[in-house]
């Protein structure tokens, strides 16, 4: 039996990782952990390198040096336990295929079988709030909504981590802030582990249990702060309580520097 002291492997590791493309250096010296069922949201400058380490996350970028690991082993290629979320829904839905096709790819991916799609669909649609529009086609729908149907097909895959890029970025303050709720019920519930990239530092705060900022050319870790905030939040009391206004003025002047 292993000593009771000896600490989990994180789901997601990156252990100085760099990426360069020719002479430019892209990150450098990258190291993270993210712990079960963490949800850890990335901020920073344009240009620091979130997205690409969201790839590198998801096996779709490899480092030139150091490792990016999940669970432990070598992340060499796209696995189907990780699900990307990405912020132009319009791109990653097929507009030919209804709601409920669309969610279906992700069950026809993984060889489930026909008679137990429509009920898993169904169960999947109505968790994101999008019951009575499984007929639905993309152009139908608003983007909040078209948005939905990417997170029901994500979750199609039980993925065991969840990788979103800037998923609420083109949506208004309203509807991102119901999908805001929506992700973290959905979190709770499946105890998935969330690497979150972000330009808002309001929504990395309100959605997060760690934010770290990268510092730009090449991107790195600049900072690293724990969220102590209670859980569940609200968009209304959690935005006015002292330590969510204390860390964001903090990620703002983290922001103001990096950019100078």
């Amino acid at each position: 039996m292993a000593a009771a002291n000896v600490k989990a492997a994180p789901v997601i590791g990156f252990d100085r990782v760099s990426l360069a493309y020719g002479e430019r250096t892209i990150i450098s010296d990258l190291s993270l952990d993210v712990g079960r069922g963490e949800i850890v949201c990335i901020i920073g400058p344009s240009g620091c390198g979130k997205t690409t380490a969201l790839r590198m996350a998801g096996g779709l970028v490899r480092p030139s040096a150091g490792a990016v690991r999940l669970l432990g082993e070598p992340l060499t290629a796209p696995r189907r336990d990780v699900a990307i979320v990405f912020q132009d829904y319009g791109k990653a839905l097929l507009p030919w295929r209804t709601a409920a096709a669309n969610v279906s790819l992700a069950l026809e991916a993984a060889g489930t079988p026909r008679a137990g799609r429509d009920e898993r669909i169904r169960t999947l649609l109505a968790k994101v709030g999008l019951t009575g529009h499984e007929d639905k086609y993309p152009t139908e729908m608003s983007g909040g909504m078209q948005q939905r149907i990417q997170i029901a097909r994500c979750l199609a895959q039980d993925p065991a981590v969840l990788l979103m890029d800037e998923p609420f970025g083109a949506l208004d303050a309203m509807t991102r802030q119901g999908l805001q709720d929506e992700m973290l019920s959905i979190v709770a519930e499946t105890g998935a582990t969330v690497f979150f990239v972000t330009h808002d530092l309001e929504e990395a705060v309100y959605l997060g249990d760690r934010v770290i900022g990268l510092l730009p050319n090449p991107g790195r870790v600049g900072i690293d702060l724990r969220v102590d905030l209670p859980r569940p939040r609200n968009q209304l009391e959690t935005r006015e309580m002292p330590e969510f206004l204390r860390l964001r003025r903090q990620l703002f002047d983290f922001i103001e520097k990096a950019e100078r």
